[in-house]
């Protein structure tokens, strides 16, 4: 090992990474990551070069840093500001530069509400300052040369809140084990993205309940054009995203402006089958005016209103469940951008050809149900006479049958896993992926992501999100959400191989698994993911047919 190679080994990565996410600490984060300084002493009177990455783009050349053997890449523009004038309306190029343009640290986060802490993602979010100006991407690549598959990260938090840039989701683990380039995205959200105003503002606005949308198409164009440049090859393009990010990479296969940008998919915990009508946003729009004191011939003023304005008035933080879904905002079947509800009641034609595999885990709503909160500890505590109560409301009749047969699955399975397990039964997911099979001409492959988590005593069991750490191959950087088991790695080697896998080839089969059939509405396969990975046809089919009576379905 050379002097070089011991001096970095020995850094505390993590607290540098951290580092290098402040806003001010460029420079520091820099010479964590042994790339900014082109010159560094090695012993008296010696000095050796360091080389520092730069890149060729469409708008200028970029330097980017090193960062444990992956070249990175933070804060690229792909779009000029959607402040003032551009509010509401469709992503325009960025300015181009002279120059090499340092891309050192993780760009703005699109202006969102925040939220209590969730601990179970406490990286999710950017710690990074929130602007307009936020059409920026993260590219993390083993070289600049080469042909690479490209995988496209949309992150979660609905339509409403998050970041790509977050240093969950830092691509250079998933980038370095399996040899692909990984592409980040931030882009609009809430009001800024899918506020439609086509109907009362008129051509101008036509974009507008998909702006957030547009956004993403943007950076997928910037990526075809550029990511050669980065090593990677722009005709093999993979979307993945998880929650609001599955949802996104849902309506993206129904646009048509993805057509030739998309190569393949993989949707997590977000089969999103319908957008939102123009009747309901038009309805969403009207309440927002109202609240703002504006008239509808007064829509051009809404470019003028401070940020902080528009995201105070769609914040309906402690106003009681009725005001709850007031502004939920989300893409728009606007007929242009969005010409029909993406997966209903078919699967879209603009995507035929692209594979997918669409998943769940096995508790999705713990997540969103910690239990020190007063309102969602007693779920955490059910007896037998409580588990039926809450099965009863939701599935009134049926519910001592979904008991039967989850009890019949998993004898020893405590009244609130049941009721946790029943709840995140994947319904949409199933009808996402039979709507695929029936078109009859790309594969899907289906999941279920069923490892558990010991923390805070196991009562969560396998959580919305409790898959990312697996994907991006970083499970040492997240204690507070897996633990820190001796079991990690191996199964955050088979995941985010196989993820590559499908990137690369459009399968997900390696040797590292049992082999994996796509979807059919006979066999059902659906692999599921623990420790050990195995394949069950049409897992929990009496469970499924009782789901698609209560719920309606395509296929029975």
């Amino acid at each position: 090992m050379n002097r070089k190679t011991l001096l970095y080994t020995k850094l505390d990565r993590r607290a540098l990474l951290k580092s290098s996410l402040i806003g001010g600490a460029a420079a520091l984060a820099g010479s964590c990551f042994g790339s900014l300084i082109p010159e560094m002493a090695w012993g008296a009177g010696a000095t050796a070069k360091y080389e520092t990455p730069v890149a060729e783009t469409a708008s200028g050349k970029l330097r980017g840093v090193i960062q444990q053997g992956v070249q990175a890449f933070r804060g690229i523009p792909y779009g000029a500001s959607t402040a003032g004038s551009n509010r509401f309306l469709a992503p325009r190029k960025p300015e181009p530069w002279t120059g090499v343009r340092d891309v050192f640290q993780n760009g703005p986060t699109a202006p969102q509400l925040g939220g209590p802490p969730n601990p179970l993602i406490l990286g999710h979010r950017a710690p990074s300052f929130e602007s307009e100006d936020c059409l920026v991407l993260n590219v993390f690549t083993p070289g600049l040369s080469g042909k690479r598959p490209v995988m496209v990260w949309l992150h979660g938090g609905g339509f409403a809140g998050g970041a790509g840039s977050a240093h969950s989701f830092d691509g250079n683990y998933l980038a370095r084990a399996n040899d692909v380039v990984v592409v980040a995205v931030n882009h609009r959200l809430n009001v800024f993205g899918y506020l439609y105003l086509g109907d009362l503002g008129g051509e101008k606005y036509a974009d507008s309940g998909n702006a957030g949308m547009l956004d993403i198409v943007a950076a997928l164009q910037w990526t075809h054009d550029n990511i050669a440049h980065f090593g990677g090859d722009p005709g093999n393009v993979t979307l993945f995203g998880q929650s609001g990010g599955g949802a996104k990479v849902s309506t993206l296969l129904g646009m048509p402006a993805t057509k030739g940008l998309v190569h393949k998919a993989i949707i997590e915990s977000g089969s999103a089958l319908k957008g939102r009508s123009r009747e309901t946003a038009n309805k969403t729009t009207e309440q927002l005016l109202t609240k703002l004191n504006l008239q509808k011939n007064q829509i051009d003023e809404l470019q003028k209103l401070p940020m902080e304005k528009l995201l105070a008035a769609i914040d309906t933080r402690g106003q009681g469940p009725a005001a709850a879904g007031t502004f939920n905002f989300g893409p728009v079947v606007d007929g242009k951008n969005l010409p029909r509800d993406p997966w209903d009641p078919t699967a879209p034609e603009i995507s035929a050809d692209v594979p997918v595999i669409i998943g769940s885990v096995n508790t999705e709503g713990t997540f969103f149900m910690p239990p020190d909160n007063p309102q969602f500890a007693p779920l955490y505590s059910l007896d037998d006479a409580g588990l039926k109560a809450q099965l009863t409301q939701r599935y009134a009749e049926q519910a001592d049958k979904l008991i039967e047969l989850y009890r019949k699955e998993s004898p020893d399975a405590s009244p609130s896993k049941i009721f946790f397990e029943a709840l995140a039964f994947p319904s949409d997911a199933i009808r996402q992926a039979e709507r695929k099979f029936a078109q009859g001409k790309a594969p899907a492959y289906m999941y279920l992501f069923t490892w558990e988590t010991p923390v805070e005593g196991g009562r969560r069991h396998s959580p919305h999100t409790i898959e990312l750490p697996f994907v991006f191959n970083n499970p040492q950087e997240k204690p507070d959400e897996l633990g820190n088991g001796p079991d990690l790695q191996s199964l955050a080697e088979k995941m985010s191989g196989v993820w590559a896998a499908f990137a690369r080839t459009g399968s997900p089969n390696t040797p590292l698994t049992p082999k994996w059939p796509a979807y059919n509405t006979d066999q059902r396969t659906t692999m599921i993911i623990n420790d050990e990975w195995k394949v069950v046809n049409d897992p929990r089919h009496d469970v499924r047919m009782i789901m698609q009576n209560l719920k309606g379905s395509a296929a029975s």
